[in-house]
């Protein structure tokens, strides 16, 4: 039991990263309610976001970039938050008309 002992390392968190990337990856191909794939999209930007701040992390860098990491992912988290509410302003607005938020009954485009 030697890997339980080890230091965390930056392999680790881009682990993570990926690891919650993929899913999300996943989940907005698989999900056929708008409200599933919206999930998908958070967790897509949340794998970037721990990248973002295992970079930005002074043990895992040697010299600095001029970017902050944690700076780019506050970026990320408040373009996440903005686009959730105009999506989920969407999704009600066509549940309002058509009684579904079925994704792939979501074929016609008029104003």
């Amino acid at each position: 039991m030697d890997f339980l002992t080890e230091p965390v390392g930056l392999s680790h968190f881009l682990a993570v990263g990926a690891f919650l990337f993929a899913t999300g990856v996943v989940c907005m191909a698989t999900k056929r309610n708008t409200l599933g794939v919206l999930m998908g999209v958070e967790l897509v930007l949340n794998g970037a976001n721990v990248n973002f701040v295992a970079f930005a992390s002074p043990y895992f860098r040697e010299e600095n970039l001029g970017l902050e990491g944690s700076l780019l992912a506050l970026f990320v988290i408040v373009l996440a938050a903005a686009e959730a509410a105009v999506a989920l302003a969407i999704a009600l607005n066509y549940y309002n008309n058509h009684s579904t938020i079925d994704v792939d009954k979501a074929n016609e485009l008029k104003g």
